[in-house]
This record gives structure tokens, sequence and C-alpha cells, in this order.
């Protein structure tokens, strides 16, 4: 598998992909920070904010200015885990923990960027935005099209500054096209919305340290998230729906994104919801009637 993949329900998008077999693709944090030790700096988040002149620090070190956004210096498995606004003196100080870091809040968009870089030079983007619910929860996200200029001019001169030598997918997260977040890996919820031969392209990548991925099919995709309740135990649908599901036109794939045999509070999941499933498409209304046929299931079949 050339492809390192930890969620059985993504192997889907990379298991008939041929690649040597010396060749190591990360989609997790853990396995990027452990084979780029070179580069693996940037999972420091005080380092990135102050890489770019922000205010940052760990806690214990008190902000100039309120409010300020508090997280973990280093989380290597995501979903937002104990990040919050800080808006005063007083609660910050009562707010320290061991780990913990402030920086700068910052207000705006929000993007997800791809870039396939070679020798720290990006050849490639592609820009994600989330529709928010409630507490971590996210109704869709948005794979656009369309470049965006200023984040890609903004994050490459960043990455050729502080990435020279890297070569591979780096994944940045940024607010008012400011980096919060850097990842030695792509996004693995949706490579097939990046189209036909794009997995291919990613192993030579890796293999040849070259980007040849012609994207002539570069169009809008969905990637439409199904929660369910909390306290639950569901249980996977029937191979037939899914199979239904993911011939339905405008649908590219299904996700179902829980094990059944673990116990649902061992999951790593927002506070908003359990995520159940996750519907690829290049339609949105598609996306969403598939997520419904989805949500039927899961509502009377969970115990």
């Amino acid at each position: 598998m050339p492809i390192c993949e930890a969620d059985p329900w993504r192997l889907q998008y990379f298991e008939h992909t041929a690649c040597p077999p010396d060749v190591n693709i990360p989609t997790e944090d853990a396995d990027a920070w452990l084979w780029y030790p070179a580069h693996r700096w940037v999972y420091d988040k005080i380092a990135i904010a102050l890489s770019q002149g922000l205010d940052a620090g760990p806690h214990g070190v008190p902000p100039p200015r309120f409010p300020v956004f508090s997280k973990p210096i280093v989380n290597l498995k995501g979903m937002g885990v104990a990040s919050r606004v800080l808006s005063s003196a007083a609660q910050y100080e009562a707010s320290l923990t061991p780990g913990h870091m402030w920086m700068a809040l910052l207000e705006g968009r929000h993007v997800s960027s791809d870039a396939a870089v070679v020798a720290g030079e990006p050849h490639w983007w592609r820009h994600v935005t989330g529709e928010p619910v409630r507490e971590g929860t996210f109704d869709h996200w948005t794979v656009h099209a369309a470049p965006d200029p200023d984040i890609e001019h903004y994050c490459g001169t960043w990455i050729a500054r502080h990435l020279p030598a890297y070569t591979g997918i780096v994944n940045l997260e940024s607010i008012d096209g400011r980096i919060i977040e850097v990842h030695l890996r792509m996004s693995d919820q949706w490579p097939d919305l990046y189209g036909a031969g794009w997995v291919e392209a990613l192993v030579r990548l890796y293999h040849k340290r070259q980007w040849d991925f012609p994207d002539t099919d570069r169009r809008d995709g969905y990637s439409v998230v199904l929660f369910g309740p909390h306290g639950r135990r569901y249980r996977r649908p029937p191979a037939a729906l899914l199979e239904e599901v993911r011939h339905m036109p405008g649908v590219s794939s299904v996700q179902v994104t829980f094990h059944e045999d673990k116990e649902p509070e061992r999951h790593a999941m927002p506070p908003g919801g359990f995520r159940l499933a996750i519907v690829n498409a290049f339609d949105l209304d598609a996306g969403r009637a598939a997520r419904e046929m989805l949500r039927t299931h899961f509502l009377v079949g969970a115990a």
C-alpha cells in the first residue's frame, strides 16, 4: 500500500494504485512527524505563528493583549481538541494548562489548502472551505476549483522560505490569509474530488520527486458529512445500500466513518455529534440526497 492510511474507509481511494514498495506516503501526522525529522518543527504551532510575526507563546507567558486563541502546542490527532478563545487576563490565568499555547485571535475566512511541493516550490494547489453547524461539526466542505491567488502567494512564499528542501504534499490551514497549522501530508477525506489520475500523480511526486498532474477536469466538489447524536450504538449500512448510494448521479464515493466493533466513546469525535458517514460528490444536492438515504438507515438501526 503506497499511501499509509489509518482509516479503513479511506483505503478505497488508494488500494488500486501501483507504487514501489519502498515509497511511503503519509496521511497521518504521526507518520509524517516520524518520517520527516528535518521538517517536523512545523507541528509546533508556536513556531508557525512566530514565523509570520504573529503574537504567540506558551501558557505561563502573559499575552500582551486579549482576546487570544488557546490550543495545544502540538496536536497530531486534530479535531480542534482543547482549543478555545480566552477573552481576558483572568480567564487566561484560570485556564493555564501545561503544553498549551496562546496566539493572536484571527478572524476571517478559514481555508484548508493542499499544495504539491517540489524542493520548496508549490506546483499545484486546491483550497477547501467548510460550512460549520455547531460544536465542531460541519454540514459539508467545498473543494473549490478556482485558485486563490492571495493564499497561494502568501503560503507559497512561506513554503519556499521555511521548507526549501521539502518535496511532497503540504496541507496548510489559514484564517484571514495567515497560517495557523501546517501538516506534512495531504487531506485524505476527498482525494477523489481532485480528479482522475491525481493519486497516481501523488505517487510519482514521492517516488520521482516531480509533479506532472494535468488537472484537466478541475471542478467544484463537495464532501457532505452525516452526524448523529452521541450516546448511541450505530450499525454499518448494508452493502446494497452503500452500493446504491455510490451509483447515484453526481456522487463520487461514500465513507462510513466509524468502527462498528469499537465503543462509541472510544472514537475521536467533536462535541456536536458522532460522525457516521461522508458522501463525496460533484453535485451538492446529490450529496445531500445521498446523506438523507444514509440518515434514514442510521436513525432506524441505532441502539
